[in-house]
């Protein structure tokens, strides 16, 4: 659930206009059908070295080039309409007819310009870490970010599942186009936002979304695993970044639940509402935003949150359940004890809930001096290294 760690990763790309849902999309929607391949990059052996350990990335396990392409594919919205979304896939040019799986699912970001199909950010960069390791790596935008029309519906797991799951199917489109059979098993790991939509896949594919996909291996990292916990903490200006998570989560959530009738009733400041519309950057977001919670939000709303009910209160709930299964696969969690974002407590839940359900969980805590944006850095190596051993 990092804005992007604190929002302040610098984006390469301009604005992009949302693109339209093309007038075939119907009823008949084949969801995951491949409609367009735009070239992105490519990278030798060499020039990913450097390009990784300039992102301070451990660039030990790099084996072969990697080409890379923006995917747009169809899929439905939060609503169960037909939409479209992106996505970044990268190819390892290793010769593999049947290549190995990962998704990388990115953290919280305001901006639709800031992912990996349209960013030369860390995102893009974790997915090539996979990819020069052999690995056919598909990264998601998520809904009404990347190219796709609309907004995106922030940390609603299920359209980002449906998002994610379509990705898949279109990437081993593409890959069944250039004469490849990839994998069945599919690795899957994210980051904050991202870590909480791994555990939500991971779920939906064990119970047989997909015939052609199976889980492969668990490991997210520093995801908002209890998000209802993060909330009250937030209330009380108790996280890092709180007020931006705030204001988008409770934009967004509006969008899917009817949460208030305007902006007024929630927002101090009225106009916080459009800066979530998916075309300010991430730095234009913090800049207008206030410091603490009692200035962000208006006493009313604020004393709804604290005590939230009806759908709000259902909603959280669901949330908070998608470490309530049992995977097949063990599952590794990673966080830290300097995490002040999604905080340990809420990897710990995690790795407890599953446990509950006899799961094979092992939480990594990375260490007091590992804030949020730095733990996804550290824990990629190992989680590339334990996908290995898979």
């Amino acid at each position: 659930m990092t804005l992007t760690t604190r929002l302040t990763a610098a984006v390469l790309c301009g604005a992009l206009a949302a693109a339209s849902v093309p007038a075939t999309a119907s009823a008949r929607t084949a969801r995951g059908e491949l409609l367009d391949v735009v070239p992105v990059s490519t990278m030798d052996t060499g020039q990913l070295a450097t390009y990784l350990a300039d992102r301070s990335l451990d660039a030990s396990r790099v084996r072969f080039a990697v080409e890379a392409k923006r995917i747009t594919y169809r899929t439905v919205d939060a609503f169960g309409k037909p939409t479209t979304a992106s996505a970044l896939i990268a190819l390892p040019r290793n010769g593999d007819r049947s290549p190995r799986q990962v998704t990388w699912l990115h953290g919280t970001t305001g901006y639709r310009g800031s992912v990996a199909s349209v960013a030369d950010g860390n995102d893009r960069a974790a997915t090539y870490l996979f990819a020069s390791a052999g690995y056919l790596t598909t990264a998601p935008d998520y809904l009404g970010l990347g190219t796709g029309p609309g907004l995106h519906p922030y940390v609603d797991a299920p359209s980002t599942v449906t998002a994610s799951m379509d990705a898949l199917r279109a990437a081993r489109s593409y890959a069944t186009s250039k004469g490849l059979r990839p994998e069945r098993r599919v690795m899957i790991t994210g980051h904050s936002q991202g870590g909480h939509a791994a555990m939500a896949l991971g779920q939906a594919l064990e119970r047989g979304a997909d015939p052609r996909l199976e889980v492969g291996a668990l490991a997210p990292i520093g995801g908002p695993f209890k998000p209802s916990l993060l909330v009250a903490r937030a209330l009380n200006d108790e996280i890092a970044n709180g007020v931006a998570y705030m204001a988008y989560w409770t934009v967004a959530w509006n969008r899917l639940f009817d949460l208030y009738d305007t902006p007024a009733e929630v927002f101090r400041d009225p106009s916080v509402e459009a800066l979530f519309d998916g075309e300010h950057r991430n730095e234009e977001i913090f800049q207008h935003l206030p410091a603490t919670m009692r200035e962000l939000l208006t006493d009313s709303y604020l004393q709804r949150m604290r005590h939230p009910t009806g759908v709000l209160r259902a909603k959280l709930r669901e949330a908070d359940s998608y470490c309530d299964w049992r995977p097949r696969v063990p599952v590794k969690i990673y966080s830290s004890a300097g995490d002040k974002d999604t905080l340990l407590e809420t990897s710990a839940y995690c790795d407890q809930r599953l446990k509950q359900h006899h799961a094979r969980s092992t939480l990594i805590d990375l260490g007091a001096d590992v804030d949020h944006g730095k733990a996804a850095k550290l824990a990629l190596p190992q989680i590339l290294a334990d996908f290995d051993r898979t």
